[in-house]
């Protein structure tokens, strides 16, 4: 019997390995409903950052220096965003789930060819939470929307759930970042 320990480590990976397969296929079969993909399809187009930068415009324009400043934050964590997910993609090169596996479908074009992390999410994750530190109201729409948007890069075959939460994670740590550089008020 082996118990070395990277035979353990090897083995609990290939369970997560597993376990997100199923997940990616269970999720990407409702995409099958041509409703649920055209909808999931046009939530992940919003995150391409049409939401991101109009509403970055519009903070800038209508809410003088303050607005100014919250849009600064995002602009720096949001090019900060780009290189670390960059850098990552095209250094671990890990395939998109409809490439590697013939039960998962894509729903809708990437912008790119491989999926950790994922872009959408660390994006969606970083400017809500930036946004909403420099104006709360916009909890209500722009948190769902973010959750709506890292779902989406799953159900459409884009992405593993762990570039999901590693794309999350990311962009929470650089809205961190973000807020203690540049706080609101």
């Amino acid at each position: 019997m082996d118990v070395h320990p990277t035979s353990s480590i090897i083995r609990g990976l290939a369970r997560i390995q597993r376990f997100e397969h199923d997940l990616c296929v269970t999720l990407n079969r409702s995409s099958r409903s041509r409703l649920v993909a055209r909808f999931f399809a046009t939530v992940s187009r919003l995150g391409d950052g049409v939401v991101w930068y109009s509403l970055m415009a519009l903070m800038a324009l209508t809410q003088d220096d303050y607005g100014l400043r919250a849009c600064a934050a995002m602009a720096v964590a949001g090019l900060a965003g780009v290189t670390i997910y960059k850098l990552l993609k095209s250094s671990l090169v890990r395939e998109r789930p409809f490439i590697g596996h013939p039960g998962i479908e894509v729903g809708c074009q990437p912008l790119d060819r491989y999926s950790f992390p994922s872009g959408h999410t660390l994006h969606a994750v970083m400017f809500t939470i930036i946004a909403i530190a420099w104006f709360p109201v916009l909890a209500a729409a722009l948190v769902p929307l973010a959750v709506l948007i890292a779902a989406s890069r799953v159900i459409l075959g884009l992405h593993y759930p762990t570039d999901v939460i590693v794309g999350a994670l990311i962009g929470w740590s650089l809205a961190e970042i973000a807020l203690l550089a540049l706080p609101p008020g």
